[in-house]
């Protein structure tokens, strides 16, 4: 189970390295006490195959060029328990089965390490703390958080769910579709996606966020809100709350 996030900022002036593993891309960027960016956000493109080595490899490159930071937060496009990644649907789960991340992470970098999911990760960054808040990531596949008052749980994995023709949600609504049927037709994909998660979930707030979220044409509802990857990002300080175990 990840720490709680903190409702305030850190006391003590650390920055934190902030790391997206995705399926198209591996971002970071370094974040400062107030989880506001240090520098730009560097990006490469994930290795291919994704395994374990060669995506710690790309990291090893990146790491020199960033500002010093004291901790970093990753996040990972699949299942983590206690550091640990048990599935990966977008790098190759049998890469990534039972692959000790944070551990790995920790030592390539030499500083303390939390990795925990990608979207649960960036949902830290934007949630409001207050109610049922759903975080959706549209990337390379769709990416689920979900949070009451505050307190995560863990690894939803919404997007591998049946949705609709015998697809899942990801199926519908990932990258390669949009790419494939276009900004109008996925955009209708999404909406539909909110009409049928909301009388489930009965969320407060959704956000949607993600590299695909700003191809979203129409109006969306008064309690949908986008976010930036960046603003996402910010939840890899959130996650190093004073007094929570490393």
């Amino acid at each position: 189970m990840p720490p709680e996030p903190q409702t305030s900022p850190p006391t003590n002036d650390a920055r934190t390295l902030a790391i997206d593993i995705g399926g198209t891309g591996i971002k970071m960027i370094v974040l400062d006490s107030d989880a506001k960016p240090v520098n730009g956000r560097a990006r490469t493109l994930t290795p291919h195959p994704a395994t374990p080595e060669a995506v710690l490899n790309v990291i090893a490159t990146m790491v020199p060029a960033q500002p010093d930071f004291a901790r970093a937060s990753v996040g990972f496009p699949g299942v983590v328990r206690r550091g640990v990644t048990l599935t990966a649907p977008n790098l190759g789960s049998d890469f990534w089965a039972n692959f000790p991340l944070q551990e790995r992470v920790a030592a390539l970098v030499q500083r303390p390490v939390r990795v925990i999911n990608d979207a649960d990760l960036q949902g830290y960054g934007v949630i409001s703390g207050k109610g049922v808040e759903l975080v959706l990531t549209l990337g390379t596949g769709l990416g689920a958080g979900l949070y009451v008052d505050g307190r995560l749980v863990p690894n939803l994995e919404l997007g591998h769910h049946p949705w609709k023709k015998d697809r899942t949600y990801e199926e519908r609504l990932s990258d390669a579709e949009l790419k494939e049927i276009g900004k109008k037709h996925w955009s209708r994909r999404v909406l539909e996606m909110i009409a049928q998660l909301e009388p489930i979930f009965n969320y407060d707030t959704l956000y949607l966020g993600g590299g695909n979220a700003e191809d979203i044409k129409g109006d969306l509802p008064a309690n949908v809100k986008l976010f930036t990857n960046v603003e996402g990002m910010a939840g890899g300080v959130k996650l190093w709350a004073p007094g929570s175990s490393d």
